[in-house]
């Protein structure tokens, strides 16, 4: 019983080791190890970074502005020009059509120009002039560039042979790299 049991612990290790074995010849799997690599040469990746940065400027500035005496406006100047124009529309048309069409149209362009001509005087002569102080206020940006370091480009030297790499951190005078062997 002595023998079985020897017979079965030892094939219990060796099958596993055999297809392992087998396993990695076949499949192409790779053993690999690691070593440190002498760093040769760091250099810092840079980024510019735009900083916008709000400033308000105010000021106190005078405004004229106008108020209206007694609150009345009146169309007198608007009614007046829209009959000159009506009865100078009426007048230029020869027939009938022509006469309602030149009334309709001398009535409205009268009636605006006499509204613009009635409207011109109101700023001086119909109102009161008054100067009061408003706060004005103007943002603009002020623009500043920095300098983030992203990463560093590293130059590491193993076996003779120089090989770089990109790292988020800067590397100390050697580094860990991984050595890799593969069946060809």
């Amino acid at each position: 019983m002595n023998i079985t049991l020897k017979h079965i612990t030892s094939s219990f290790i060796l099958v596993p080791l055999l297809l392992l074995s087998t396993f990695s010849q076949a499949g192409g799997k790779y053993h690999g190890s690691e070593e440190w690599a002498k760093v040769t040469q760091v250099e810092p990746i840079i980024r510019m970074i735009e900083q916008r940065t709000p400033e308000t400027h105010c000021w106190t500035e005078q405004v004229d502005y106008y108020q209206p005496r007694g609150g009345d406006q009146s169309y007198t100047s608007t009614i007046l020009g829209g009959i000159i124009g009506g009865a100078i529309g009426n007048a230029v048309g020869h027939k009938k059509k022509n006469k309602q069409i030149g009334t309709a149209v001398g009535t409205i362009l009268g009636a605006s120009i006499g509204s613009d001509i009635g409207s011109r005087g109101t700023h001086y002569a119909g109102s009161s002039q008054h100067i009061r102080n408003e706060r004005r206020c103007e943002t603009s940006h002020h623009v500043s560039y920095e300098e983030e370091i992203v990463g560093y480009h590293v130059w590491y030297r193993y076996h003779g042979k120089t090989y770089k790499t990109r790292m988020d951190h800067k590397p100390g005078k050697k580094i860990k790299v991984r050595v890799n062997v593969r069946p060809i």
